[in-house]
Formats: C-alpha cells, structure tokens, sequence
C-alpha cells in the first residue's frame, strides 16, 4: 500500500509538533510506503528537511507558495471561461455553498492554462469578482478588495495546478490548502481520502489574522471567511476525518463536517525514550523551569516571559529553559529576546533544538503557554518524564491535566486560560513551593499517559484505518 501523506507548513521542514507526528506515523508502519506533498511557505528551505526520511518514505514532492511570484502570464484574454466555470468560481469566492471538486478539477486541470495567472487575466474572472463584491462587500474599496481576492486564491489556484503523485490512499495533516489537494488528488485518482486535524485549522488560521498586521480592517474577516470555507471543501472530500478529542470533534461537526465521518484517534509518545529519567526529587534548590516549544507566535512566548517575571519576584532564583526550534521565525524571536531583556529576567535560556529526553531530568515543572493547540505531543513526553504541567486551556489540554468522564485518575497539573500570565504565575508558584504536590501531580500524567497515549495504542489505530481501504479500495471512489 502507498500512502500520500499531504503536510502545510510543517513536515519536513519544522521539528515538533504535526512534523513529530508525520515522523512517527511513518517509522511506526514500515510495510506502508508514504509519499510526502508538503506545501512550503519559501522555496528557500527546499531539501532542508529537519528529519532523516524513514526507509519506506520513497519520496517528498515539495511545492512553494512563494514561487508563485515569478510566474508568468499571456496577458489579458477574453471569453475564456464557460458559464459553469464562471458559476463554479463565483460559488467559490461566494463561499456559501459547497463546490463539487470535479467541476474545480475540470477548470484548473486543463492544458490550457500555463499558469493560474492567466485565470485573472481573463476578463469573465473579473466579471466574477465584480459580482461578488457588488453583492456582498461594497462597503469595501474595490481596488483592495480585488487584490485581497488576488492574494487569497491564487494559492490555491497554483496547487490546484501542480502535478499530483499517485498513491492507494491519500491522507492530510490538516484542511486548508493541503486539504482541498488531498480532496482533489483523490478525484483524480479515485482513491479514498482521509483527514487527519490537529489543531482546527480553520480556527488557528483566524486567530493568527486577528492579530496580524498584513490584513487590516474589515479585510480580516474576508480571509477568516475564505479559510472557513476551504475547510468545508475538505471536510466534504473526505471520506473519514480523524480527530484527537471530542472536543475536536465536536468543533469540526459545528463548522460542517458530517457526523458520520469523525473518529477520534488520540496521539501517542515513546514513553520508553524517557525510561530512564527519575521521578522528581526534593532537592531543595531553586525551581527550574521548562516549556518544550517551538519561539513562534501561537505559542505565545510572550506571555510565558510576562508569568516568569511575577514567578521571579516571588523565587527570585527560579530558571527557565525554553526548548525549541528559534529558526521558524526570527522577527518574533527578536520581539521574544527583547522582552526578556525588557523585563529584567534573569536565568532564562533559549536553547534551540534538543534532544528534550537530555533536558527533562533538570526540569521541576514543565509550562506550555499556547493559544491554539490539538493534543500537544510535548506534554505527553513531560508526563512520561514523571514531570507536572502548567497549561493553557486549548486543545485537548484540559483532558490531559484533569482527564475525561471515564479517567479518574486524578490531577496532573493546573489549566490556566490563554494569555493571563497572572494565573499561570500563580500556579507554577503554587506547584513550586509543594514538592509532594508536584511529585503526586507528575504520577498522575505519568499513568495517565501509559493508560491512554501510548505510541502503540496510536500506531495500531492508524494501521487498522488503512488497511481497511486495502480490504476495500473502492470507498474513495465512489463520492
């Protein structure tokens, strides 16, 4: 069997978090062959990959968004599109109603375009636009609202556009763009498609455009809506979507995506590769403090920083490592060093990637600052390191911290809301101060972790999930 994985800004490019899982999905089916299309922001990090491929990954297609500025275009034309097609797009730009992938697949699949710019240099696409800004978003400039639909469909147009490998099952990391080319490479193949999402995509997306600087305005909520939509278009070309909580789930039923086709699949550690750390100890010497994490945005390090500086006026000799790839973004590393420098902060080491299972045993308590995450691996790992957590309440954080209606295992750290550093100040003192509350804490993650997410537990869940499509082939077809 050969399975496409499809990955957007992560795999193979990106150490942690989907990138981890990708990994770990792989080595953990070697009789599987995978394929990987990944979807790269700048064609700068072409065979950068942070991971040595697995023997049976045969291959990594990589597709850059930002080569999409040199590409070329025989100017304007006119009377290029048929009045279905022009139907088709105005659905899509619309964003009400759902599309069928084929009539998407019979437009921007055709030998006829060279490039996806020669779709907005005809004349009836225009036309489309105008519509739908005459209709729905008037109050709009019409020149920044053309040039925002520029921006917004041209991805889509261009991977709509590129070559698709063949496999037996095509399986995304998210919605999104890679979701929709997941939808559409199963079309075309007529091969079954399945999902896989993490984080709500759709969701992570708008609150990284609520704080952003690029969209303005009211424009905000023209992409919020945009990536809703392209959702939905994944969604509805799946045929299962898998999930790690019910929460997750729940969201994803909320936002269209049919009952029927969610199951929760939860994730899963190597509990092994952290055997040999000891359970804490009282050593009686200042606090240290860990956060697994990546130095980028939708961790807000930020607020981690400003929860530090309160900790530190209460345990002045407290350290902080900070353990994570500080590569993926250096405009927010540097607003992230300037903070630190700001504040005053003493003891704080941002110390790249490492190998987490080497720093673990120096660590007291562990603290994840997010606003936005799935089932977060790094917590996972904390617990089979015998080690308590301070989290956001995101994700499937709160489960893990308190467990579910069927885990009574007890407390495995405290949950603090997004952003109030004063409570996650408040807690990491309270854990610091009560080693036998730590110590009673990191057991709890510890069993729960072995009792629910263990890598075996996930691996043979998705070995199941595909070799039902080997039993049956013909499912993804028949959409």
């Amino acid at each position: 069997m050969k399975v496409c994985l499809l990955a957007e800004g992560s795999y193979p490019y990106v150490v942690g978090g989907v990138a981890s899982w990708v990994q770990m999905l792989m080595e953990g089916q070697p009789d599987v062959e995978f394929v990987i299309y990944s979807v790269g922001a700048e064609s700068k990090d072409r065979g950068h990959f942070k991971y040595k491929l697995p023997k049976n990954c045969t291959g990594v297609q990589e597709v850059f968004l930002d080569e999409i500025l040199a590409l070329p275009s025989r100017g304007m034309r006119e009377n290029v599109l048929t009045k279905a097609e022009r139907e088709t797009i105005y659905e899509l730009v619309l964003g009400d109603n759902p599309i069928d992938l084929q009539a998407l697949i019979d437009i921007f699949r055709q030998k006829k375009w060279k490039s996806p710019l020669d779709i907005f240099m005809a004349s009836d696409f225009f036309d489309v636009i105008e519509r739908v800004y005459r209709e729905r978003f008037d109050y709009l400039p019409f020149t920044d609202y053309f040039w925002t639909m520029r921006s917004m469909l041209l991805p889509l147009f261009y991977l709509l556009q590129q070559k698709l490998p063949e496999a037996d099952v095509y399986h995304s990391v998210a919605t999104g763009y890679c979701g929709v080319v997941g939808g559409v490479a199963a079309k075309v193949y007529q091969k079954p498609f399945i999902i896989t999402e993490h984080g709500i995509y759709s969701r992570e997306r708008e609150a990284e455009i609520i704080k952003s600087d690029w969209a303005k305005g009211d424009f905000k909520s023209v992409w919020i809506q945009y990536f809703y939509h392209l959702a939905k278009l994944a969604y509805d070309a799946a045929d299962h979507v898998y999930t790690l909580f019910e929460l997750n789930a729940k969201i994803e039923r909320d936002l269209g995506c049919a009952p029927e086709k969610i199951g929760i699949v939860p994730n899963g550690v190597h509990m092994e590769r952290f055997a040999d750390i000891p359970p804490l100890v009282d050593h009686g010497g200042p606090i240290t403090i860990g956060a697994v994490v990546r130095v980028v945005p939708i961790k807000d390090i930020l607020t981690l920083l400003r929860a530090f500086f309160l900790v530190q006026q209460e345990l002045p000799d407290t350290k902080l490592y900070v353990m994570g790839n500080v590569e993926e973004d250096p405009d927010y590393v540097a607003l992230v060093r300037r903070t630190a420098k700001t504040l005053g902060l003493r003891n704080v080491e941002f110390t790249g990637s490492i190998n987490v299972a080497e720093y673990l045993p120096r660590m007291d308590i562990l603290v994840l600052s997010s606003i936005s995450e799935g089932q977060p691996l790094a917590v996972l790992e904390g617990f089979s390191a015998h080690r308590p957590y301070v989290t956001t309440d995101v994700g499937c954080c709160r489960e893990l911290i308190y467990g579910d209606s069927q885990d009574h295992l007890g407390t495995a750290g405290a949950v603090v809301a997004p952003m109030d550093y004063e409570s996650m100040a408040e807690e990491i003192v309270r854990l610091a101060r009560d080693y036998e509350l730590r110590r009673e804490m990191a057991e709890v993650g510890y069993e729960r972790t072995k009792a629910y997410y263990t890598y075996e537990r996930f691996i043979t869940s998705y070995r199941k999930i595909y070799e039902q499509f080997q039993q049956h082939p013909q499912e993804g077809g028949q959409r």
